[in-house]
């Protein structure tokens, strides 16, 4: 063991590392000290020389800003941490009160009594002071206001007798925003409407605002998606400059750019994606070799041979972070001049690639590996659908018209499962998770809600994506190079003990001793396969599991079960992958990388936020889809199960259109009903009927609030099958 260094040690240390004053040092000094500091204190203990004192003042006020340290009273700074004080973002409910969701990893949420919630609003960074610590957690106070969470707010404008104001469509935020009259646009009562925050609430005061957009009437369709877009902030439209760079590249590659490329062209090559799907990226090949063996090529459109480093292209993409998805339309991060066309792999026309090549042995051993640029000639676009119907329901027709693919098809679903088999092998967590798909009709109405298909088609692309992401972030990592990645961290052992109690609830066991390892969950998946409750524990599992992200650095992601991850292969949708691109290819070519760590570490978060953005409004655009549908079915009867209960009742998810409702305990009128929170089941005093999760039910629908997307059942009768 090393000698310990002391505090003299370490301060020697930091005038030895001159006067490159960085965050770490204040950081190390701050953890270092057992109270907080005055400016002139910092100063003295960094032994900061006049020249550097102003940057030590900027370094502060930036850290300040990030939440890692806090100015209090007496202008002295200090860690959170060690002040009794959480910095996170407010999260508030309906019913006033919120949380702060802390920014520390495997720190508690904090409660909020409306009270305490001062001027904060619904998504606000603030800092917070823990005031008490009860049995059922932490409770606190905003102290201060660190970053508004947003600057707009879509809602519902309204008239009183003396003044105008609008009802937030976000039920999180919780007051009303007062509309001058010289503001309103010319706005009419009930429409939908988009005001931007001149002045946000105070103690005396409630918040202010000005109309920008008028979108119209809520029964209208084309109204849903522009809520979405202007609630999410997403950015829409893209400036001249942006479209002036994208139309200023040639519409076809030249020749002269195939340059040192691997030439792939005469390899049988095809693209496989949905029906509705414009933006192919991803195309495979897959070549026989001898003695079995097999040689799969991934190649991915190269979208960053376009879209140059620091450009307006460049700039526009970072800032959107991802294409966003509608049932109606996409919000692409690129324009489609490259999106749809130059960097698309449409069949039959000259692309630009990377091409990730990998060897496999006849029993899909991986055997080794190769990256490159390279230039394809994609042979067809599949879709999933004609895919299933040539392998799995042998449509003779379909055979007979891709019989030159069909060999290649053949070895590509054969390859899928041994990977998709060794990839179980080792603990891979496989979420059951089918997703909802929107039928749309020539109005934009919701026509149908239908279970989107997963086939041997969809699990060939997966696991050949799979495959390719993981070899690039293994040679990233051993090039020694810095690099993105894509990292899903353990659960914490707390969240998993919960699940391990809720599901032997069920019947279900879980060994107390295990190591939580994605094995142990996978065996438990693999349990209910089938079951009714199957759907609804797959998603209190995915709930009880951290949030994959992008990071700087390889911790590895325990769903895939994999030692290394990131994504490479939809560059033309994901920034991240495009910043892999880059990076990739600078290793290929020995270029140096300009990019540190830490520049990569800022990108990653930011990026991770927008995905997470783009999520939540795909998901809300599909909860507004599916409400206006179930509009039309009051008085129909649906089966479905118990996804949730809670005191006030319980909520079922429907079995066949994937929509969810609340069945209110105060319309049980058979019985008076108790909740057990600890055996997570309601149930009855006299009659000790219990609702549970993974219970089977027949609902009807009872009432649609469209407004606050609120669906209320009445239960008709629990089903009880006979095994």
């Amino acid at each position: 063991m090393g000698k310990k260094r002391t505090k003299k040690d370490r301060d020697s240390n930091r005038r030895e590392r001159g006067l490159d004053l960085s965050t770490e040092q204040i950081l190390e000094l701050m953890a270092e000290e057992d109270r907080p500091l005055l400016f002139r204190e910092i100063v003295r203990r960094l032994d900061l020389r006049k020249e550097n004192r102003q940057k030590a003042k900027g370094v502060l006020r930036d850290l300040a800003e990030e939440g890692k340290i806090v100015r209090i009273r007496g202008n002295r700074y200090g860690l959170a941490s060690k002040m009794n004080l959480v910095v996170g973002r407010v999260k508030c409910h309906p019913d006033g009160y919120g949380f702060v969701i802390p920014e520390a990893e495997e720190e508690e949420d904090l409660f909020i009594s409306p009270r305490n919630l001062q001027e904060a609003m619904n998504g606000d960074r603030v800092v917070a002071r823990v005031e008490s610590v009860r049995k059922k957690g932490r409770e606190g106070k905003v102290i201060r206001i660190l970053e508004r969470g947003f600057h707009k707010v879509v809602g519902k404008f309204m008239k009183a007798k003396h003044y105008s104001y609008l009802i937030p469509e976000d039920e999180r935020i919780l007051q009303e925003i007062y509309i001058p009259e010289a503001e309103t646009k010319r706005a009419r009562p009930n429409q939908i409407v988009v005001a931007e925050i001149t002045q946000y609430p105070t103690e005396r005061a409630r918040p202010e605002g000005r109309i920008t957009h008028i979108l119209g009437y809520p029964d209208d369709p084309e109204v849903e998606p522009q809520i979405i877009i202007h609630k999410y902030d997403l950015p829409h439209r893209f400036s001249s400059t942006v479209l002036q760079e994208a139309r200023s590249l040639r519409s076809t590659p030249s020749p002269r750019e195939y340059g040192d490329r691997v030439d792939l062209r005469e390899i049988p090559t095809v693209t496989i994606d949905g029906e509705n799907a414009k933006d192919f990226d991803d195309a495979v090949s897959i070549e026989e070799e001898r003695g079995g063996g097999m040689k799969l090529y991934v190649s991915i459109s190269d979208v960053s041979h376009y879209v140059e480093d620091g450009g307006a292209l460049d700039g526009e993409a970072l800032l959107r972070g991802t294409s966003v998805y509608f049932p109606d339309r996409a919000i692409p991060m690129l324009p489609p001049e490259l999106s749809n066309d130059l960097c698309c792999l449409r069949p039959r026309e000259d692309r630009l690639t990377l091409t990730v090549e990998l060897r496999y042995d006849a029993d899909g051993e991986k055997k080794g590996v190769r990256f490159y640029p390279s230039v394809i000639r994609s042979d067809e676009r599949l879709t999933y659908t004609v895919v299933k119907r040539i392998l799995i329901d042998e449509d003779p027709g379909l055979r007979e018209r891709y019989r030159h693919l069909l060999p290649s098809l053949e070895r590509m679903a054969f390859l899928s499962q041994r990977l998709r088999q060794r990839r179980m092998e080792r603990g891979a967590i496989d979420f059951d998770l089918p997703e909802p798909e929107i039928i749309l009709n020539l109005q934009g109405e919701t026509e149908e809600v239908i279970r989107a298909e997963r086939n041997l088609a969809h699990q060939i692309i997966e696991e050949f994506m799979i495959a390719a992401n993981e070899a690039v972030a293994h040679f990233m990592e051993r090039s020694g190079f810095p690099s993105i990645y894509r990292i899903h961290e353990p659960p914490g052992r707390e969240a998993i003990d919960e699940f391990r109690r809720f599901v032997s609830h069920l019947g279900y066991k879980m060994r107390k001793d295990s190591d939580h390892s994605p094995k142990e969950l996978q065996r438990v998946l693999l349990e209910m396969k089938g079951k009714p409750e199957e759907r609804v524990v797959n998603n209190i599992l995915l709930r009880s599991m951290k949030w994959a992200k992008y990071a700087g650095k390889n911790l590895g992601h325990f769903g895939l079960a994999s030692e290394a991850y990131t994504h490479f292969t939809s560059p033309i949708r994901r920034y991240p992958d495009l910043i892999v691109h880059r990076l990739l290819k600078g290793v290929l070519s020995k270029k140096e990388v300009l990019i540190s760590e830490e520049q990569l570490a800022k990108r990653a978060d930011h990026l991770s936020h927008r995905e997470r953005v783009a999520m939540e409004a795909e998901r809300e655009i599909l909860d507004r889809y599916r409400v206006r549908f179930m509009k039309e079915k009051i008085g129909h009867e649906f089966e479905g199960v118990i996804s949730g209960v809670t005191a006030f009742g319980f909520f079922v998810e429907l079995r066949d259109i994937f929509v969810e409702g609340l069945v209110r305990v105060t319309s049980l009128h058979d019985d008076y009903y108790q909740y057990h929170e600890n055996r997570y089941y309601l149930i009855g005093e006299r009659t000790h009927r219990t609702f549970r999760i993974g219970d089977e039910v027949k609902v009807r629908v009872e009432r649609v609030d469209i407004e606050r997307r609120h669906i209320d059942f009445w239960l008709v009768e629990k089903i009880v099958r006979s095994n």
